[in-house]
Formats: C-alpha cells, structure tokens, sequence
C-alpha cells in the first residue's frame, strides 16, 4: 500500500512570475517615487522659508537694526545712480547749447546760406541745422545792444549769415565733434567756424568721472552689505551652535543645515532692499520740486527720473542675491570650523 501511495502522488511544479507585471510595477513605483521626492523638496524650501522670517520676526529690534544698515548702504548706491541719470537728462538739455557757429563770406547772400544750410543737413553726423539770416541779425543786434538809432545809420548790414549746426553727441565724442568742426570750417562759403569745444570737453569729463565713482561706490558698498549680512549670519549661527550640531548628530544632511540660514540672508537682503527703494524714491520726491524751478530759469523741460520697474527689480534682486552670498561665504567657512563637512 505504501508503493502504491508514492506513485500517485506527483510532483507540483512552480508558477512561472509574470515578467511584464511586476516591470510595470517598478516604472509606476519610480515615476511615483520622483514626484514624491520633488514634494518632499519643495516642502523643505517652503518650511525653511517661512521658518527664517518666523525667526526674524521674533527679533523685531534687531532685525529692523540690521535691515536698516543694509538699507542705507544699498539706498547710497541706488542714489548716486539715480542722480546720475539725472545729471545725464541735464547735460542732454544742455547739449543743445554746444552748437557749431558758421560765419559766412560778406558775399555769401542768405539763398547761399539757405543753400548750404541744406546741403549740411544730409551729413550723418548732423542732428539740426538753423540758418539766422542777415536781417533777423540785425534785427536782433538791435533789440538786445540798445544801439537802433547808430544802426540805422549805416548803409549796409555789417553781419553776416550765420549757420548754426547742431552735432549729434557732443558730449560722448569731442573727436567727431572737432573733425566736423575743421571739416565746415574749409567749406568755400565759410569765412569762421566756432565752438567752444573746452566747455564740452570739461563736461565730458565730469560726467565721465561720475560715472566711474558711481561704478566704484557700487563695488564697495556691495562689498560692505556682503560683511555686514556674513557678520550677521555668523552671530545667528554661533546662537543656534547646539542646535546645528544636534542635527548633525541626528543624520542631518550640510545642506539641511545650511538651507535656513540662507533664506534668512535672502529676507534681509530682500527687505533692505525694499527699504532702499522707498528712501530713494522719497529722497527724490523731496528734490523734485527745486530740480524742477532750477530747471525753469533755464526754460528746460526737465522731469526728475525715479527708478523704473526694470531697475527696481534689479535692485531687489541684487540686494537679496547679496543677502544669499553673504550668508553662504560664511557658513562655508564656519560649518567647516565646526567639523560638519
């Protein structure tokens, strides 16, 4: 009997797995571990971001202290900007007064003038051309020289046709400016060609070395904020020391460790700049009203310019970028002290 049991029973072979099923499984468990791992990012960042401003807020006093210095270094080299741009608007108002005077031949009559007046305007390096006739001269000489009556004495009008001619940039390149200079004062019907090419050259290079100071404090004052906001960082680190050396101990990754320092460099920089903007702009609020009567007494249309929208995102974003770079120079080197690296 027991023979015959152990020739029934047979062997039972396993299943074979299912390839197709279980490849499957493991593309749906990769895409959806990716996503996760971006979730579980983002709410890292998020809850470092809001955290650090948490913090600040809990120090109002000092926060504002330091926001504050921030603010005045970043608002100095915003505002020589401005006043820069400001001076420059000027300046082109000015230009206008850098004109070419021809003094035509005593035979040239005002036809010839008119003639060669067109014939001046083709040239590229030209920007307007106004023609003061012999008559309108006079007329002129007579009203402001409070001579009429020995005037209408003479025969004949003693001044000539004038030409004035206008340069296109005669306060970037005195060098063009010079050569059309030499170049209308050969002309056959020209007997004089004047311009006070010392006065253009000497606000050429005022404006020229105001711009390279402005370039300077710049550079210098980015420096400053970057010392100011890693001084900064290294005092909240040096508070927070037990604290980062626990999370070290526990598993904490450096750039755990180092994610809400930076974002808190990030909101003073981001607010130092916002408060940079607003002295600014209330600085030149305050000094657009006398800008404006000076320019008045000199029949100039001028309009004080502000920081635009382009440029005021510049400024918030150098200013939080400077905030960031700080913080990081300074946690590379500390943490590193620290032996956490």
């Amino acid at each position: 009997m027991m023979k015959q049991n152990r020739r029934i029973q047979k062997p039972v072979k396993p299943a074979k797995p299912v390839k197709s099923t279980s490849s499957q499984t493991k593309k749906e468990s990769g895409s959806g571990g990716i996503i996760d791992k971006f979730r579980i990012y983002l709410g890292l960042h998020a809850h470092a971001l809001f955290s650090s401003l948490g913090k600040l807020l809990k120090t109002p006093l000092t926060s504002v202290m330091t926001i504050m210095v921030l603010a005045i270094a970043i608002a100095l080299a915003s505002g020589f900007y401005v006043l820069l741009g400001n001076a420059e608007q000027l300046t082109g108002n000015l230009e206008a007064t850098n004109q070419i005077s021809l003094f035509l031949k005593s035979n040239m009559t005002d036809l010839d003038g008119r003639k060669l007046a067109d014939k001046i305007k083709q040239s590229p390096d030209v920007k307007t051309v106004e023609l003061i006739t012999q008559e309108y001269a006079l007329a002129e000489f007579r009203d402001y020289s409070g001579f009429g009556e020995a005037l209408n004495a003479l025969e004949n009008n003693p001044l000539p046709t004038v030409i004035q001619v206008l340069p296109k940039n005669t306060l970037k390149n005195t060098e063009e400016v010079q050569r059309l200079v030499d170049e209308l004062g050969r002309l056959d019907e020209v007997d004089i060609a004047q311009m006070d090419m010392q006065w253009v050259r000497r606000l050429q290079s005022m404006m020229s070395l105001a711009q390279h100071g402005v370039v300077i404090l710049s550079f210098v004052l980015s420096f400053a904020v970057l010392f100011i906001m890693g001084n900064t960082i290294r005092l909240e680190l040096e508070d927070r020391r037990d604290e980062v050396l626990i999370s070290k101990l526990v598993g904490a990754t450096y750039a755990f460790i180092q994610r809400p320092f930076l974002y808190t460099g990030f909101w003073f920089g981001f607010f130092a700049g916002a408060t940079a903007w607003i002295i600014v702009t209330a600085a030149m609020l305050a000094l657009k009203s006398p800008m404006e009567k000076l320019s008045e007494l000199y029949d100039n249309n001028y309009e004080v310019l502000f920081l635009g929208f382009t440029e005021s995102l510049i400024l918030l974003f150098t200013s939080s970028l400077l905030g960031v770079l700080g913080s990081w120079m300074v946690l590379r080197y500390q943490l590193g002290q620290m032996k956490l690296e």
